[in-house]
């Protein structure tokens, strides 16, 4: 099944608080059927991007503020600080103390969280829709005075650290495929450095280079500002530029060079995993550059591939070959094909026994990729792959609360200078024809454009350095 740990992960919410219970806001759709999300988009002077959403459907409200700063996009001297701010923002600012952000929203009936990816940090909380202009105070109150001490740091520092530990370090295959591949397949530092930081870098960091940060980053000017749900714009706009219209705008440094060179030949990386108890392995294609044609195609393509029980990969790995219980994988795995900008790999893994070799496997994934890339699908296949795909779009809009609309929302305002994005998604991928996913998997399906990681279990090759007893 195609991974969606991105959109869940943001919801396993590690402050332990309640779901806020409700309906998912319906999808709207205008006079003529055609599928339409309410979208009005504007900037404050100070240019923070605003997108306003209503449904009244449901008394609920989602609001979320994303900045641009994420993993890849962070200083080269400062990495594991767009994670590190994940957490400080947490910690209090200038008329809430430490915590009290996050009591204020569970004491109002509420959830909230936040989380790093590729190219944003972002922060949500689902309220009662009668709370969003406190929603909206407290978030302004953060970015523009949030209590960066010398104790809030090290703090956080330690718990940054212990995290890691946790999810990385002291896990069996943790960080794979998601942390581990892009430093193998990819090229540029940008993309391809420990995107947790490494924990000196993390542990050294001072209380100046730490203000600076937030100063330059967490600015209106670099920031997009989502409502969603039971609520009247006009109303909203003013408590917008009431609590975030005297925030003052600052210098941020334009986004670096994240372009990949085209990968001609085929990449293979062994890691060495001391916990994991089965080998695994993960394969990964780089992308098309983002809203092109071919980016569309493969997004029918992933879904062909690993989407379902009758997913060609499926079919053949799990159905047909028995090499492992399950495929993961997609575009994107710390989110959806949608909320990043830039270089991107399509990855599928999976786990699977001692006694299958590697070797394999890659022929029977080489079997299915051969057919994509060698003859068009035909026309029955590609409906399948759009009805997936639409599945997966509205799926994603109309989940949790509001945020999965959010999300989409926040990210086409903040790369896309353009949120009404939402409602063409669909219409994209209708474009595609069987001969545009022939030609697509012919170019980035290449085996020269892949990176193949084996991951191998310690006790393996602990039992292959001893000598057999005579």
């Amino acid at each position: 099944m195609k991974s969606r740990f991105g959109l869940r992960g943001v919801l396993v919410l590690a402050l332990g608080l309640g779901l806020l219970v409700g309906a998912p806001p319906p999808l709207a759709a205008a006079e003529d059927g055609v599928f339409h999300v309410p979208v009005e988009y504007y900037k404050l002077p100070n240019g923070l991007r605003v997108t306003l959403s209503p449904d009244h459907s449901s008394p609920t409200i989602c609001l979320a503020v994303y900045y641009r700063i994420g993993f890849r996009i962070e200083p080269r001297d400062r990495t594991g600080f767009a994670h590190l701010f994940e957490h400080m923002m947490f910690q209090g600012s200038r008329n809430l103390g430490k915590m009290e952000f996050i009591k204020l929203v569970q004491q109002n009936g509420g959830i909230l969280n936040g989380s790093t990816r590729f190219d944003f940090t972002n922060y949500f909380e689902i309220l009662p829709a009668n709370k969003l202009e406190t929603a909206l105070w407290a978030e302004a109150d953060r970015m523009s005075g949030l209590a960066v001490t010398e104790e809030n740091l090290k703090n956080q520092q330690g718990v940054v650290g212990n995290e890691v530990k946790v999810n990385v370090l002291n896990r069996p295959y943790g960080g794979f495929p998601w942390l581990d591949m892009p430093q193998y397949a990819n090229t540029n530092w940008y993309n391809a450095h420990n995107f947790y930081g490494d924990l000196k870098d993390i542990e050294s960091a001072k209380l100046d280079e730490v203000q600076a940060f937030f100063k330059t980053y967490y600015a209106p000017n670099n920031a997009s500002l989502v409502v969603v749900g039971d609520f009247e714009p006009a109303q909203a706009r003013q408590w917008i530029a009431k609590y975030f219209g005297g925030i003052k705008a600052e210098d941020v440094p334009p986004i670096p060079d994240l372009t990949e060179p085209k990968q001609e030949h085929e990449k293979r990386a062994t890691k060495i995993d001391p916990l994991a108890k089965k080998p695994a392995l993960a394969i990964a294609y780089h992308m098309p550059e983002r809203n092109t044609p071919e980016y569309y195609a493969m997004g029918l393509i992933s879904e062909l591939l690993l989407d379902g029980d009758d997913s060609l990969l499926h079919e053949e790995l799990v159905q047909k070959k028995g090499f492992t219980g399950n495929v993961s994988g997609g575009i994107n795995l710390l989110g959806t094909p949608w909320n990043y900008s830039g270089p991107m790999l399509f990855i599928a893994n999976l786990v699977y026994d001692f006694s299958t070799p590697p070797d394999t496997i890659l022929q029977s994934i080489d079997g299915v990729m051969d057919s994509l890339r060698t003859k068009p699908v035909d026309q029955k296949t590609l409906d399948r792959m759009l009805v997936k795909a639409r599945s997966a779009t509205y799926d994603s809009i109309g989940s949790a609360g509001g945020f999965g609309l959010a999300d989409l929302l926040a990210s086409f305002a903040l790369f896309d200078d353009n949120p009404a994005r939402v409602n063409s998604i669909i219409q994209d991928y209708e474009k595609v024809t069987p001969a545009l996913i022939e030609k697509t998997a012919q170019e980035y399906l290449r085996p020269e454009n892949r990176t193949i990681l084996l991951l191998q279990p310690q006790q393996a090759q602990s039992a292959a350095a001893t000598p057999a007893k005579q």
